[in-house]
């Protein structure tokens, strides 16, 4: 009969458990000491139980020889970290470099600009600066319409509340007088005020 496929996920019941793993170390130490037979190789083996208990394999010599052995291995690898670092650190000092060049050359081309043309650049200079130039109008664009769009919805907002005023003062003067589209008279013909003179005459 076939066994079924085992699920890769923990055992609840505590007696299956203990019986799973001492069976499954078993296995684990029988196959190391194979692969180190049949290899030449060293192998190393630390298994902890649930309960906390040490298991331990070494297939040539001792442990602590083992662990010795690989603490000699481990400068190598910590050489190879300190290395990555150095290498990050060198890559973040060109970059600082490179950005301090850039500022020098913007601070070149303000001086330029603002005195008259004054001193010289080089062309690679000038289109640092053009480039940079055309960075700031394109934010100083951005705010001024960023602005315009804030003071439009400001004068909406203010058409808005005139227009909601208007109205109740309509429906409060057609409450009190009875008068329906009330409309303010406007005149547009300026007259001179004139008295006739007869009118002082006794």
């Amino acid at each position: 009969m076939a066994r079924g496929k085992v699920q890769m996920k923990r055992i609840e019941n505590p007696v299956h458990r203990q019986v799973t793993f001492c069976k499954r170390r078993a296995g684990l130490l029988k196959k190391a000491k194979e692969l180190s037979v049949l290899c030449d190789a060293e192998i190393g083996v630390f298994i902890f139980s649930s309960h906390g208990k040490l298991f331990e394999l070494a297939t040539k010599g001792s442990m602590q020889g083992l662990f010795e052995r690989y603490m000699k291995m481990k400068p190598t690898r910590v050489s190879h970290a300190e290395q990555t670092v150095e290498t990050q650190t060198l890559d973040a000092k060109k970059e600082i470099n490179l950005l301090k060049q850039e500022i020098e050359i913007l601070q070149k081309g303000l001086r330029y600009m603002f005195d008259g043309g004054a001193g010289t650049m080089t062309l690679d200079e000038l289109q640092v600066l053009e480039k940079n130039l055309e960075i700031w109008i394109y934010h100083v664009r951005s705010a001024k319409m960023d602005i315009l769009f804030q003071e439009i919805q400001l004068l909406r907002n203010s058409e808005e509340v005139l227009t909601a005023a208007n109205k109740y003062l309509q429906d409060k003067i057609e409450e009190n007088t009875g008068v329906t589209n009330f409309i303010p008279m406007a005149t547009y013909n300026t007259y001179p005020l004139t008295i006739p003179d007869d009118i002082f005459e006794c």
